[in-house]
């Protein structure tokens, strides 16, 4: 039997070369022939927005996007090849086109969970590019792929002015994305079913009713989606400018996969804390958690089910509804105080508003980072667990068609009735209702000089191999913070030992000469392999790469410190350091010989009597057992030590010809430290003048701010960086909207004169029609109330007969 196969180029996987016996040439990364400022010029685009064009696959694919040219470049790229130092990419590269027109500049890139499509979000258009699905190929290296619009009837029209804040992969979907925008809505997108319309909108509304904030506390920054632990993988984090973070669980997206442990773990954890409990609020809230596991996954309740045959679970479209979820929060510092210490959002050690938010998981901890514009990360950790709340009687709005196929709800938050003290037990607070309180890490500032008047823009990123590592990405260039304490995984379990603070390490300075010069980075990507190696990959706005290799080893490791051990003196140090050439007991002599009590008669002995004899031989044994051993112990050692003493002169010697040319270096370098010693004396002189001269100034004699004014200043500073924004992009939107109403009422102008008669017409002949039903209804209402009376005078009649 013979099969013949037809096979189809243009359809195939873009992963499959166009061309396999073409050359190419392997080139460490930033020697590449994309990343040159000489090729295609700088890059465009504003310098003040927080750009990404470079993204990774996980695995041997490096993406690039072209600002100038408008197309992205796929790089494989060969991770720690031929040293662990080093990364080598193949050239020539293959250069992906969208096969629409993008005219809008792209700020951000970022790729899905498997790889197989990328997303392009700028403030002028969302598109997705599918890597993998090609529509043709214009030459070799050139392939034209299949890009699609998300949301263009929401965001980025000509006639809408709201703008996108955040856009983010699900991390358990390959097809949905998570949209924070401008007006306070969080969307989520299905790429599979529908481009335009979202699957899930949730209306943020953080004030409570009847309480008045100011707009810098209701404009959300940034969210981040949480990772794979208890309930935090179906929790949204959302921060608003004022530094307030908020959560939203449960928000699962249709059809997104996750394992059966996790599943069954918050299942049981719902069944023993949640339903046992003694309190009807935590029944209330576990009963409602269970039934929406059960019905998002029905798998989960049927006991027949085996968990090595089913190792995944799919979610199902459900929602709840008579319930909307409830905006958890804001979360709110751990008090360490009594109970009149107030609960504190936002540290006053930090300078302007939230620009940025990270979720970090490791092990156990789940790590809260929050950015500053003034320069600032506040690092917390959650306290507590997350566990889902609704609000009860707040229906969502439904979209369904034989199943549930888009949702709507107003998420709202809910009152807190008692803080949470740091003496008190967690426990009394599961399945009550009250979000997570934070417990704080560390303060950490990045002393960034703040150039402009809405502070520095800063991007966070985790190690992908040493998660307690975070990257902070700013207009100075890359900085690493390494956290050394977690409340829940770390060492450190005593209360007594000190608790290492974050330890924080400029990476990479993008500033060149002046720093109010700087080349900030359009490109930031970290990566690493399965031998515990990592790097990082930054471009430049001018297109200059930079591959750095990041040590990863014993950055963790604790200092072994023993207290009970007292500190060793130098004298003693020397001891140990210098071993003893000469025991103690050969310096101290030999012993002292004890002679024998002299007889009155020992002169007039005879030496050849059998008493004189016996006499010199005692003499002669004491004289050998202390001075003959005595001069054989020092024969021995001072051989023995010979070379011992011979390798410690030379030691000598050489330490001796070492100080001896640190003496020359410094001799030569003593002319040029006088002259830097004039200098310095005589800009210690210019600037004593130009500090006098300060002085003499009339705003010298100024006193400073006083802390309401300092507080009045930074609400002043909030104004100006939020509010100002909210009220631009709301004028813009009732000027689009005036726009509108005017096309449409110049269109109808006529049509409406036309219309005016027949209006009038059909109201008169619908008047006289209701007149003539209005009477006819009082006919009946009259005879009604005569049979009402009839009726009850007859039952009174027959009530008085009975009596």
């Amino acid at each position: 039997m013979r099969f013949n196969f037809e096979f189809d180029e243009s359809n195939s996987d873009s992963r499959r070369s166009v061309t396999p016996k073409e050359e190419v040439e392997w080139l460490p990364l930033q020697n590449h022939p994309v990343f040159s400022s000489a090729a295609d010029g700088n890059e465009s685009g504003a310098g003040g927005a927080s750009r990404n064009l470079v993204a990774w696959d996980g695995a041997s694919r490096l993406y690039y996007w072209n600002s100038n040219r408008r197309c992205l470049h796929r790089i494989s790229i060969r991770l720690g090849e031929p040293d662990p130092t080093t990364i080598l990419a193949a050239s020539p590269s293959k250069v992906l086109q969208a096969d629409v027109k993008l005219n809008f500049e792209v700020d951000r890139i970022s790729i899905n969970r498997n790889g197989s499509a990328l997303l392009l979000s700028g403030p002028d258009g969302l598109y997705v590019m599918y890597l993998y699905g090609r529509t043709s190929t214009d030459d070799k290296n050139t392939i034209v792929s299949r890009t699609v619009s998300i949301g263009s009837q929401i965001y980025c029209g000509s006639s809408n002015a709201m703008r996108t804040l955040r856009v983010s992969w699900h991390p358990y979907s390959d097809t949905h994305l998570g949209i924070l925008s401008s007006d306070s809505v969080f969307r989520i997108f299905n790429l599979s079913s529908d481009l335009l319309q979202p699957e899930q909108e949730y209306y943020l509304q953080p004030v409570e009713s009847g309480r008045s904030r100011n707009a810098a506390s209701i404009c959300p920054v940034d969210f981040s989606f949480g990772g794979d632990h208890l309930w935090d993988r179906f929790s949204v984090f959302v921060l608003f400018s004022d530094g307030s973070i908020y959560i939203l669980c449960p928000i699962v997206p249709f059809g997104s996969v996750y394992k059966w442990e996790s599943i069954l773990e918050i299942y049981s954890d719902a069944h023993t804390f949640g339903l046992k409990s003694v309190n009807s609020s935590a029944v209330s809230n576990s009963s409602l958690a269970i039934s929406w596991l059960e019905a998002t996954f029905p798998e989960i309740a049927q006991e027949t089910v085996d968990e090595g045959n089913l190792p995944t679970l799919k979610a199902h479209p459900h929602a709840l509804f008579d319930s909307s979820l409830s905006l958890q929060g804001p979360l709110r510092k751990v008090c360490h105080g009594g109970e009149d210490e107030a609960l504190t959002v936002r540290g006053a050690e930090c300078e302007g508003r939230a620009v940025s938010f990270l979720y970090n998981l490791v092990s156990k901890d789940s790590i809260l980072v929050t950015a500053w514009s003034g320069g600032q990360l506040q690092i917390d950790a959650l306290a507590d667990e997350i566990q889902p709340v609704w609000t009860v009687g707040n229906p969502p709005r439904l979209r369904i068609r034989d199943h549930i196929l888009a949702l709507a709800m107003i998420c709202e938050p809910i009152s807190i009735e008692l803080p949470v003290k740091v003496d008190q037990p967690l426990d009394h607070t599961v399945w009550l209702g009250h979000p997570p309180p934070l417990l704080r890490l560390a303060t950490v500032d990045l002393a960034l000089p703040r150039k402009t008047e809405s502070g520095s823009l800063i991007t966070m990123f985790v190690d992908p191999l040493m998660l307690e590592r975070i990257y902070a990405l700013h207009d100075g260039g890359i900085d690493s913070i390494v956290l050394h304490f977690l409340p829940f995984t770390s060492q450190n379990s005593s209360k007594d030992e000190t608790v290492r603070p974050p330890s924080v390490h400029p990476v990479l300075s993008t500033c060149q000469g002046e720093p109010s010069s700087p080349s900030p980075l359009c490109g930031f990507v970290s990566l690493s392999d399965s031998f515990g190696y990592s790097w990082i990959v930054g471009v430049t706005s001018t297109q200059e790469c930079m591959v750095i290799e990041m040590k990863t080893w014993n950055l963790l490791l604790p200092i072994q410190v023993d207290s009970e051990k007292k500190l060793i003196g130098l004298e003693e140090r020397k001891n140990i350091d210098t071993p003893d050439i000469i025991s103690k007991e050969l310096l101290s002599g030999p012993k002292v010989v004890l002679l024998p009590q002299a007889s009155p008669n020992l002169r007039s002995v005879a030496a050849d009597s059998i008493e004189g004899r016996s006499t010199l031989h005692q003499y002669f044994k004491l004289f050998h057992e202390n001075y003959v051993e005595y001069a054989h112990k020092v024969y021995f050692e001072l051989k023995h030590h010979a070379p011992q003493l011979k390798k410690i002169i030379d030691d000598q010697h050489a330490r001796l010809g070492e100080a001896q040319e640190k003496i020359l270096k410094v001799e030569k370098k003593q002319s040029i430290l006088e002259q830097r010693i004039d200098c310095a004396v005589q800009l210690h002189n210019f600037l004593e003048q130009r500090l006098q001269h300060l002085r003499n100034l009339p705003g010298a004699h100024k006193k400073p701010l006083s802390r309401a004014e300092r507080d009045f200043k930074s609400e002043l500073d909030h104004f100006t960086g939020v509010e100002l924004d909210a009220l631009q992009s709301s004028i813009e939107a009732l000027r689009a909207r005036l726009r509108r109403y005017t096309q449409s009422a110049k269109g109808s102008v006529g049509s409406q004169q036309r219309q005016t008669f027949r209006k009038n017409h059909v109201q008169d002949t619908q008047i006289s029609q209701l007149k003539s039903a209005i009477e006819r209804l009082s006919l009946v209402n009259s005879e009604n109330s005569k049979k009402l009376k009839l009726v009850e005078s007859a039952l009174k009649n027959q009530e008085s007969n009975r009596l």
